[in-house]
């Protein structure tokens, strides 16, 4: 089986499913993108690690990791190895120091443990060639949107205008109390104006 390595492009709503998200993988050495479609709890437990948050307590897929670790196992890879009727299937391929074992997963837990351990992501050329798309880029004057006649996988733009005011001190202020409330989007939104003045000073 000739592996295909992926990469993470992002997260976006679903347009497809209400409720919904894709998590839109691309090929790291090609152009094309493997969009999937997962649930609410599952995107947020991806989109906290992309954003580089650390909750207070440990998630589910975090609490994963500590055990893991603490009995000395390594997540390797993460292979998403069958397309059946729309479903993705993927595999844990883990190391305790003796020996390489393979367990089942749910794609979305696979990506968001592949995140946490920084292991490589695969699939197979047959499920690129089934389900891959390419993107049609579009220019404009301000951004770039990146579409599908499926999803919608460019990240939206956030909006930094409820943030404008607001001096540097207090923002960091903020971040720290809504990443102990577990409000990651606002989180999310508050570290993006922090990053922003920070570029803009350089």
């Amino acid at each position: 089986m000739k592996k295909v390595k992926l990469n993470v492009l992002g997260l976006s709503y679903s347009q497809m499913q209400s409720g919904a998200y894709a998590l839109v993988l691309t090929e790291e050495n090609g152009k094309q993108r493997l969009p999937i479609i997962i649930g609410g709890f599952e995107a947020q437990a991806i989109a906290i690690e992309l954003e580089g948050l650390k909750p207070p307590r440990p998630l589910t897929h975090d609490l994963f990791v500590n055990f893991a670790l603490a009995y000395k196992i390594e997540l390797i890879e993460v292979v998403i190895y069958k397309l059946e009727e729309g479903i993705f299937y993927a595999e844990l391929v883990c190391d305790n120091g003796g020996s390489r074992i393979k367990i089942d997963a749910r794609t979305s837990d696979a990506v968001a443990l592949a995140l946490r351990f920084k292991c490589p992501i695969y699939t197979t050329q047959e499920i690129i060639s089934k389900a891959g798309i390419i993107l049609k880029f579009k220019d404009d004057d301000s951004n770039i949107e990146k579409k599908s006649s499926k999803e919608e996988v460019a990240k939206p733009k956030i909006k930094q205008v409820e943030f404008f005011k607001i001096p540097l001190e207090e923002l960091k202020k903020m971040l720290k109390s809504t990443i102990q409330e577990e409000d990651y989007e606002k989180a999310s939104k508050i570290r993006d104006e922090i990053v922003r003045r920070k570029n803009k000073q350089q």
